[in-house]
């Protein structure tokens, strides 16, 4: 049945609403496709429920084709489940927490990896069972601190999760790489251009982690990638080690007067011009004091030595040591801890004390990947107003550990040798990872092999933001006028305008809405007769159906004119031509 707008349940809006900051978020408020309720939380409209469900079906036919069954989880989950894999605590305040009447403990998930792991457990036994695959198509919720950009990060978003079960580690790898080869069909038929990257796995867990990231200015996530096929997000970027450097030539470890000289900037200017040489922000180590507060609520500071050009990088930092929060040390942090001389700290120390193993201070100390055994540094001296020059790392300083919380810069080499990295911006549009063990593990979920022996689940994870590809798209496909939704996903196929007063257009409007219809398209027909042909254009470019057939003047002679809103090109046709262009 042909969709008449007069009829239709749409309202549309002249200006941008001013809580809107993006392009999509501006453009699908005033198309009517969804409407505000909270921060991050929207009312899905008509329109957009049509978007919406074109994308599900493209994900469900590809799901269907890799051989994962659809089942339906509520969003209403116990605590027990999320408290026996630690991800109760772990998630933080993203999580929805709620009582019932009983005071029972309930969530709105964010997530369902427990609940299909217990199903699964639930239900089979047997190796003979394995492998399955298992997905939703299912709304979430986050409680994000700000959530912004209309649907690009809301709290609630519609989410497609999926797991595969198998008995061994290589029934795993055969249904991950399924799963990643469903992922590139479902992009490309979605006409979005993608990268895959090394990941984070966060708190999901498990070891090999992937996410599809599609590159646009607006996104959130800073990825890095190589002419020779390397490409990490960020926060999985691990830094090339260089070579340990002989220090047998070294000179002592000296300290030196630099009053006033807090910052990199300041020691590097005195240091220039007190010292024998010509030093940068490279050659200094400075130590950046952090709070780390755990999940047991304990509050610990760690020190942290990086190259002086380097700042950190707070996501790199969140991940390094998830899942304690990370913050700066606090003035009172300082006060309580009168060993750290705020801007002078360092590494070593002329009585031997040394931050680290061999510190009495009992803090923590950390080191770059790049203060590799041998070099040599300018750093604090733990002396107010004073650093010392001729540091060397593996001579006069140790460290706890190594920790990546340093900034990534274009040049920087890549690990895998493939060459230099550039930088750039992109959006999470799916994710998918090897847990392994973790899930199945803590909840019990263990089948008999071949052997008559209980052997442990292997499990993947494999998600796509429904909501936020929708976000994409639009924020992809539109110009000045507004939406133009590619053919795979728009609301309409045609979109049928019966333009001016005249009876007699209306007339053939409505005949040829219907053969379109009867032909197989989806037909939106603006049969409003009381709105001028300028408020029906503007509507039609508003709303983005890239096919738009116009019954106006020329109806009298059998003439329409026949837009296509993704090239902008005009023609004025018979009616017979532009309908089997149409339908062709």
């Amino acid at each position: 049945m042909v969709t008449r707008l007069s009829k239709f349940f749409l309202r549309t809006l002249r200006e941008d609403p001013a809580e809107a900051e993006v392009i999509s978020h501006k453009l699908l408020l005033r198309a009517g496709y969804i409407r505000r309720q909270s921060a991050g939380v929207f009312a899905w409209l008509p329109l957009g429920l049509r978007v919406k469900a074109k994308i599900e079906t493209i994900v469900r036919e590809e799901m269907a084709n890799a051989g994962a069954q659809e089942v339906h989880f509520p969003a209403l989950m116990p605590r027990e489940p999320y408290e026996a894999t630690g991800r109760w605590e772990e998630y933080g305040d993203l999580l929805f927490r709620l009582h019932d009447r009983k005071g029972g403990d309930y969530l709105l998930a964010p997530t369902h990896e427990e609940a299909f792991t217990l199903l699964v457990k639930d239900l089979y036994s047997s190796y003979k069972d394995l492998p399955l695959t298992l997905f939703q198509i299912q709304d979430k919720y986050r409680d994000e601190a700000r959530p912004r950009a209309g649907l690009l990060r809301g709290r609630e978003f519609t989410m497609k999760d999926a797991y595969s079960f198998d008995a061994s580690d290589a029934g795993l790898e055969a249904s991950y790489m399924s799963q990643r080869d469903a992922y590139e069909r479902i992009f490309q038929r979605l006409g979005l251009e993608y990268v895959i990257v090394q990941a984070d796995a966060g708190a999901m867990g498990g070891s090999r982690s992937e996410e599809f990231l599609h590159p646009t200015p607006v996104g959130e996530d800073t990825f890095v990638r190589t002419d020779g096929g390397y490409a990490a997000n960020v926060e999985a970027f691990t830094t090339a080690i260089p070579d340990a450097v002989p220090f047998d030539d070294a000179p002592e470890a000296t300290i030196f007067d630099s009053p006033d000289t807090p910052t990199i900037e300041t020691l590097v200017e005195h240091s220039n011009a007190i010292l024998d040489g010509e030093y940068t922000a490279a050659d200094t180590l400075k130590n950046v004091v952090l709070a780390l507060t755990h999940l047991d609520g304990t509050r610990e500071l760690v020190v942290v030595g990086i190259p002086g050009d380097r700042e950190v990088d707070d996501k790199r930092a969140e991940v390094a040591f998830a899942p304690a929060e990370v913050s700066t040390a606090t003035p009172e942090d300082f006060a309580a801890n009168p060993q750290l001389v705020k801007g002078y700290i360092g590494p070593w120390s002329p009585d031997g004390a040394v931050l680290g193993e061999k510190s009495a201070t009992g803090i923590r100390y950390l080191l770059d990947p790049r203060v590799s055994k041998g070099t040599r540094w300018i750093t604090g001296a733990n002396i107010d107003q004073k650093h010392a020059h001729s540091v060397v790392a593996g001579r006069d300083f140790v460290a706890d550990g190594i920790v990546e919380i340093a900034n990534v810069r274009d040049g920087d080499p890549a690990p895998d040798g493939s060459g230099p990295v550039t930088l750039a911006r992109g959006m999470e549009i799916g994710h998918v990872f090897q847990l392994g063990r973790k899930y199945a593990e803590a909840l019990g979920l263990k089948v008999l092999d071949e052997n008559g022996k209980l052997v442990t689940v292997t499990m993947g994870s494999y998600g796509i933001g429904v909501t936020r590809i929708l976000a994409i798209i639009a924020e992809l496909s539109n110009d000045d006028k507004g939406l133009i939704w590619p053919e795979s996903v728009s609301p309409f196929d045609v979109h049928v305008v019966a333009a001016g007063r005249d009876q007699l257009a209306f007339d053939v409007a409505e005949k040829a809405a219907a053969d379109l219809e009867e032909s197989g398209l989806d037909v939106l027909y603006d049969d409003r007769p009381k709105v001028s042909p300028g408020v029906k254009f503007g509507d039609a470019e508003l709303i983005g159906v890239p096919h738009v057939l116009v019954v106006g003047r020329g109806a009298a002679e059998g003439q329409v004119e026949l837009w296509d809103r993704r090239t902008g090109q005009r023609d004025i046709l018979a009616l017979a031509d532009a309908i089997a262009a149409l339908t062709s």
